[in-house]
């Protein structure tokens, strides 16, 4: 599943639907920088997001990775276990998968995209709700609690901060029927795939613009907490693993019970042998890869 391409590909982030049973999409790519490639460069430039590229490539320096490095691009992925329908936000592994609806004659889609989520003190929510507007152009009117934030670092935010090159909603955003938060674009792209928002969900602006044209007022929008996946592709079981949340982590830390539970799910729809040494590793690693676990 790996292939080799130039630094300055796109990767396609629109994939048909895996046949019943299964459920990975895309494919790894291995790409070759340039002399002036950051990290961040190259995971812009391939749809994902930094994070995700840093975990996937713990020896390549993020800010020097030098001429004709190879960099990994991690754009294989098990779909999170849930309906296949509306927005899905898996907030450990930071990506939003949308199934649009079907067409007739047809094959069934999703589109994922890399996404910036809320810190740890601004987390993002779980929980199911919808897209109740869609904004193009929003201005943005800070809470208090944000203005006061900055009011501590010396700095200041006026009431309302209107659309343009300085508004941090970006260009477009969809509003969600929970209160106060949004799905939008941003002035700050470097910041999609790690956790900088105050509780909001950023997505690269090439993103934002294509999930705004697409996703209708009323689409179900489920914010969930999956870090371990499990899954099958052409009868061979894969396992992925991303860091528990901050949150989480004491009480994830060394306990392999929601690993071992999301890989024994999956082996119940078919018969398996699982090595559980490679679970194991796969968990430790946390590396954002699917791994084959099944033999």
């Amino acid at each position: 599943m790996l292939t080799w391409a130039a630094a300055d590909t796109a990767l396609g982030q629109t994939f048909t639907m895996p046949p019943a049973g299964d459920s990975l999409v895309g494919r790894i790519k291995v790409v070759g920088t340039r002399y002036q490639d950051t990290l961040s460069d190259v995971a812009r430039a391939h749809d994902i997001g930094f994070d995700e590229i840093a975990r996937a490539n713990p020896a390549v320096d993020h800010w020097m990775p030098g001429a004709g490095t190879r960099v990994i691009v991690p754009g294989w992925y098990i779909l999170p276990d849930t309906p296949h329908t509306g927005i899905v936000l898996n907030l450990p592994e930071m990506r939003l998968y949308y199934y649009p609806p079907p067409q007739r004659g047809k094959p069934a889609q999703v589109m994922t995209f890399p996404v910036g989520i809320g810190r740890m003190d601004w987390s993002t929510p779980l929980g199911l709700t919808r897209v109740s507007a869609k904004i193009p152009n929003p201005a943005w009117y800070p809470p208090v609690s944000i203005r006061d934030e900055h009011a501590a670092d010396g700095a200041s935010l006026p009431v309302k901060i209107d659309p343009g090159p300085d508004n941090p909603l970006g260009e477009f955003a969809l509003q969600l029927a929970l209160p106060g938060y949004l799905i939008h674009g941003t002035n700050r792209p470097y910041g999609v795939g790690m956790r900088v928002s105050h509780g909001c969900v950023r997505l690269y602006p090439e993103d934002i613009s294509r999930l705004f044209s697409e996703v209708r007022v009323g689409t179900p929008v489920r914010i969930i907490n999956q870090p371990y996946k499990a899954g099958w592709h052409r009868g061979v079981l894969y396992f992925e693993a991303h860091p528990p949340l901050e949150e989480d982590r004491s009480a994830m830390q060394s306990n392999l019970t929601p690993a071992i539970s999301v890989v024994l799910a999956a082996s119940r729809q078919r018969s398996a042998h699982i090595d559980w040494d490679k679970v194991t590793r796969a968990a430790a690693a946390a590396r954002g890869i699917p791994v084959a676990v099944s033999y």
